[in-house]
């Protein structure tokens, strides 16, 4: 399972995710470096944690602002592959995000946020343009229920919009519950998780919000997750360099295990 670090900017710096109270956010307190700058934060990321991608969440674009082009070149210049949400709401900007380029690299992968969303045939129109490939549908969640944008998504529960999107050519979703983020209190979107692997077998699922250790990993893993998004528990150092590795170790075994089967 792909351990994803998250970096939340926010005028101009990494901030802390608080239950998606985004106007509590304030400037992270790592123990990996000193300070909230974002390149010393994805460098200290990168050395201490041996990962070369990271998913970046644009809180400033996301409210409506123009994304921080000039953070996302410095980002992908310190050796890092970005997964990026930017609030994206229409086609022009999907694009302009798929056509981006820092030092010659594309973003790794552009995120379309429930959140965000004007319809179903928005999300159709941008996986035409980026390409299933590089498009990751985010359901969007807080406290389990949808952040919906969409008036035709209004009412409907997660599964039934995560299945929709699947339809209209979704290959790769994240599952995240905002009001867990930074709380430290588990994901709580393995029951979801599990159920969407169930529906299909080959579409990439990445979970995130509220991953408080090793047992969390193994929990998203158990319920068929491809990665989860982390943030806090890195910096808090609940999270240690030394447990993923084992983490990622034991989960490679038990890979092979069932591949020889």
């Amino acid at each position: 399972m792909q351990i994803l670090p998250v970096i939340d900017l926010m005028g101009g710096l990494v901030v802390r995710g608080v239950g998606g109270r985004r106007h509590e956010y304030r400037p992270i307190e790592s123990r990996l470096c000193s300070g909230a700058k974002p390149g010393a934060v994805a460098r200290a990321l990168r050395e201490q944690f041996a990962i070369d991608e990271i998913y970046v969440a644009e809180l400033d674009a996301i409210a409506g602002a123009e994304p921080a082009w000039d953070i996302l070149r410095e980002l992908a210049g310190c050796g890092l592959s970005l997964r990026v949400d930017a609030g994206i709401t229409t086609l022009e900007r999907a694009r302009r995000l798929a056509e981006f380029r820092a030092d010659g690299k594309p973003l790794s992968a552009v995120i379309a946020g429930l959140e965000s969303l004007a319809s179903p045939d928005a999300l159709k129109e941008m996986l035409a343009a980026v390409g299933p490939e590089r498009l990751v549908f985010s359901l969007d969640l807080k406290a389990e229920v949808p952040l919906v944008a969409a008036s035709a998504w209004r009412g409907l529960d997660a599964f039934r919009i995560a299945s929709a999107a699947l339809k209209l050519g979704v290959r790769r979703l994240i599952v995240l519950d905002l009001a867990r983020v930074g709380m430290s209190a588990g994901a709580g979107t393995e029951g979801i998780c599990r159920r969407l692997r169930q529906l299909d077998s080959g579409v990439e699922i990445v979970a995130g919000g509220g991953v408080r250790g090793v047992e969390d990993l193994e929990s998203l893993a158990a319920a068929g997750c491809d990665g989860v998004l982390i943030a806090s528990a890195l910096h808090d150092g609940r999270l240690t360099p030394a447990q993923l590795r084992d983490f990622a170790s034991r989960a490679a075994t038990a890979t092979s295990a069932r591949a020889s089967r």
